[in-house]
């Protein structure tokens, strides 16, 4: 019997980028026009975090039914990372082995949040303060790994488009330690989350999106094997 064709990899990569891109962009533009969040650039005004323009009524219900399976698609991405480091040459590293771990802790953190979003007591706040700032570290730390994994295996093109997007998590996190001691007010604080909430929220899309770009240009793929 004829194997079957091998599939390629590279849409659940794009898709782990643009289910969230669309989750977020959806929750905004109708808490926007419901009255729910003022209308503003959150990118530079931080008037409102990612949460809460999801939290309420039908953006609540959009983002989350957009947010739980990207959270389940990146989780898949990160434990294929290792088949394909080892296609690179580095499947035996130490990194190979760690990924997948990583993964699949921040994808059940951002599973966790998801399902809380929308709900009150001390359960959403506890998911609001630590399982977001779980999900955020442990993507950064794996998004490093990967990246320095790739250059090493000297992919050159895809380890510059992993880079890119790790660039920019030191400057949010100086922004996020040296910006206070400027900005005395209260208020100033919560901005500065905001901010950074959706910079990183766009820094992680860009991340995902270089991946899938790298699978396609790597030509990694799915092989099944024929039943006998």
């Amino acid at each position: 019997m004829k194997p079957p064709a091998p599939l390629p990899l590279w849409p659940l990569a794009l898709l782990a980028a643009l289910l969230p891109l669309a989750g977020t962009a959806l929750a905004f533009v109708l808490s926007v026009r419901l009255g729910l969040i003022p209308d503003c650039n959150p990118f530079l005004d931080g008037c409102v975090s990612i949460s809460r323009a999801g939290r309420h009524g039908l953006p609540n219900i959009l983002f989350r039914a957009l947010l739980l399976p990207a959270a389940v698609l990146q989780a898949l991405c990160w434990m294929l990372c290792t088949p394909w480091l080892h296609t690179l040459g580095r499947g035996a590293t130490r990194t190979a082995r760690v990924l997948p771990w990583l993964g699949l802790a921040a994808g059940i953190c951002l599973v966790l949040y998801g399902s809380f979003l929308g709900t009150e007591g001390e359960g959403y706040r506890f998911m609001r303060r630590y399982g977001t700032a779980l999900y955020f570290g442990l993507t950064c730390i794996g998004m490093l790994l990967l990246a320095q994994a790739v250059r090493q295996a000297q992919v050159h093109g895809v380890a510059l488009a992993l880079l890119l997007p790790c660039a920019g998590l030191p400057l949010l996190g100086l922004a996020h330690v040296l910006l206070p001691l400027v900005w005395h007010d209260p208020a100033a604080k919560d901005v500065l989350e905001n901010v950074t909430e959706w910079w990183g929220g766009a820094l992680f899309t860009a991340f995902f999106g270089a991946l899938a770009w790298g699978w396609w240009r790597t030509r990694f793929r799915l092989r099944p094997e024929a039943a006998p």
